[in-house]
């Protein structure tokens, strides 16, 4: 029998209404100090579901399944099935496989190179259940092997070590995968995120087809947006980054696709200001860079530095340029981007037509209830 945890009143509405989170307040009866399955309860005793369990975390339930569900080894790998499933036709060889609470699995994190998975499990409840998940991940997909990127910063909330390990099989250090017309090397074991960024897949196909004459990748990292600028036909490729061993990734990549891009290392904001103030223009400009708000704290610092990115970037598009630019940051809300980005142009002295909304790729599902899935924002901006 599962140990049973019971909401408040407030908890039961939350998890009426569509969110699979309880916090500790949310809470008024806890299981213990043990992490793992638990049965879930209204106050009146009512039986609600099966839900994950972190008894350290301020999210102390991740909601499951409802009543009269066995979450057992047969639920996991039916579960992730479904999932890879609704993945049919994706036109490249990585992509997500399992978005977490996208997919009803909250905490849990599966993407797909080639022949290889790497999985997340980011909570301690999750993390009680390992072993299942595991055998459930081997069973639906049948990789070769499966690594776990389990160094991820959220672990500490949960009071879980960080660490890379493999779960069976082995897992190449770099893995060529295509995306479109465009190869490039994931690194599964010490890449960002997962080993690429596979949320901004359909951004970049999307920008590929924009590709002429002078293209820029700010924030370029292993150059996923270069890559398809130049592969798209593009005169010249400029990519500008911070780190000298992902300028080198992406020149390897460049080799595997037979086109050139200049990789430039410098801090992305410097190099906007003076190539804006020396009067540069070009065709597409790509603005991806890391999450500035870590926190609703730090919310206006942040779209001050994303205003002032947007601002260069439109001075320096050419008549009928294109922009495309992102936040990742969950904590700056759609209307708060948007904006920005309206401020921006008026103080950039430009007419801007907003020609598209864009999110994530459609492999990292949002839910309407859960607004913590839809952390990617992005526009495709032309200059009038």
């Amino acid at each position: 029998m599962k140990p049973r945890a019971v909401l408040s009143a407030r908890g039961a509405t939350r998890l009426g209404a569509g969110h699979p989170w309880i916090f500790r307040s949310d809470l008024r009866d806890e299981p213990g100090e043990h992490a793992g399955l638990v049965a879930v309860e209204d106050e009146r005793g009512k039986p609600l579901g099966t839900a994950l369990y972190s008894p350290a975390s301020e999210i102390r339930l991740r909601w499951l399944a409802p009543d009269g569900v066995a979450v057992d080894a047969a639920w996991w790998e039916t579960m992730v099935r479904a999932a890879a499933a609704r993945r049919t036709g994706i036109d490249a060889t990585a992509h997500r496989v399992v978005h977490a609470e996208g997919d009803g699995l909250p905490s849990l994190i599966v993407d797909r190179f080639g022949d290889w998975a790497v999985a997340q499990f980011l909570s301690a409840g999750l993390e009680a259940v390992r072993d299942q998940v595991v055998d459930a991940i081997r069973a639906a997909l049948a990789p070769r092997g499966l690594l776990l990127r389990n160094d991820a910063p959220v672990r500490e909330r949960e009071r879980l070590p960080r660490a890379v390990e493999t779960a069976f099989g082995e897992v190449p250090e770099t893995i060529e995968v295509r995306e479109g017309a465009v190869r490039y090397l994931a690194a599964p074991r010490s890449g960002q995120k997962t080993g690429a960024f596979l949320d901004q897949r359909e951004n970049r196909l999307l920008v590929g087809r924009l590709a002429s004459g002078r293209c820029l990748d700010v924030f370029a990292y292993h150059g996923g947006f270069a890559l398809h600028l130049a592969k798209g036909g593009a005169a010249e490729v400029v990519a500008v980054e911070s780190s000298a061993e992902a300028l080198a990734h992406m020149a390897r990549a460049a080799d595997l696709n037979g086109v050139t891009i200049a990789g430039v290392e410098a801090n992305a904001f410097d190099w906007l200001r003076a190539a804006a103030d020396a009067g540069d223009t070009w065709d597409v400009i790509v603005l991806d860079p890391p999450a500035f708000a870590k926190d609703k704290r730090s919310l206006e610092r942040a779209l001050a530095g994303y205003k002032e990115l947007n601002l260069r970037a439109m001075r320096m598009l050419a008549p009928g340029g294109y922009l495309f630019t992102c936040s990742c940051s969950h904590h700056v809300h759609r209307g708060d981007f948007f904006a920005m980005l309206g401020a921006a142009a008026q103080d950039a002295g430009r007419r801007i037509q907003l020609v598209e909304l864009r999110g994530a790729a459609a492999d990292h599902p949002e839910l309407l209830t859960v607004p913590e899935t839809g952390y990617l924002k992005g526009a495709l901006l032309r200059a009038l």
